[in-house]
């Protein structure tokens, strides 16, 4: 029986892996070239993101965390971009989070989503000249119903959404769309766009991400 994957005409192939493990990360680079002969881009998406202030985070799961939303992307983007370069070009993005300009009780985790934006700028200048794009997207508008979201809620699907501000398409932002927003950066549409961050949301990334109701715009003009 066919999968959707090959009903679609893809070719898709999965290896398991720890992308903290610098001989996994290798495992991986090397399978995917002798498998397709090269690679064009990759998508730094692994992630943890236990709730915590400092106080009551252990140093354990702060080092944890950091080891894989920054050590991660670091070995993977090391691995790879020798490939890119030898290749004449290659596309990094990596998965932020409007956590990565602080947010209550996600200290370790903020932490290590702020390394990702200051990580993806550095990589995006140093390797300009090499035709390596790197960009970021940051999911915003409420968050997405994913593994991490759905484990800080203990996996009820209910305590997710009601809160949520949303996006200006009246609903939160949905896996699709970070996912759209992704193949167009790795797309030839977008060849001249490197350090470049896409909210896919509700401006997460400028620190208020709640835009004022219509009643309080309407006091405002009357006012």
């Amino acid at each position: 029986m066919r999968s959707e994957a090959e009903s679609r005409g893809l070719d898709l192939h999965a290896v398991e892996a720890d992308v903290t493990s610098e001989a996994d990360v290798a495992r991986i680079v090397e399978t995917t070239i002798a498998r397709h002969g090269r690679i064009h881009g990759i998508v730094n998406n692994a992630a943890i993101g236990p709730l915590g202030t400092v106080m009551d985070t252990d140093p354990g799961i702060w080092d944890k965390i950091m080891a894989v939303n920054l050590r991660g992307p670091f070995l993977m983007s090391r691995a790879v971009i020798p490939h890119f370069v030898s290749n004449g070009g290659g596309c990094i993005v990596n998965v932020g989070s409007g956590a990565g300009w602080g947010k209550a009780n996600m200290a370790a985790y903020a932490t290590s989503k702020g390394g990702i934006i200051a990580m993806s700028a550095s990589m995006a200048l140093d390797h300009f000249y090499d035709r390596v794009r790197v960009n970021t997207v940051i999911p915003g508008g409420g968050g997405i119903v994913a593994g991490m979201s759905l484990g800080r809620v203990g996996g009820d699907i209910s305590r997710l959404g009601p809160g949520a501000v949303g996006t200006v398409a009246g609903r939160v932002t949905t896996g699709t769309d970070l996912g759209n927003a992704i193949a167009w950066l790795m797309s030839p549409e977008a060849e001249a766009i490197s350090g470049t961050i896409i909210d896919v949301g509700c401006f997460a990334h400028q620190g208020s991400s709640v835009p004022l109701k219509r009643t309080k715009i309407e006091e405002k003009s009357n006012g």
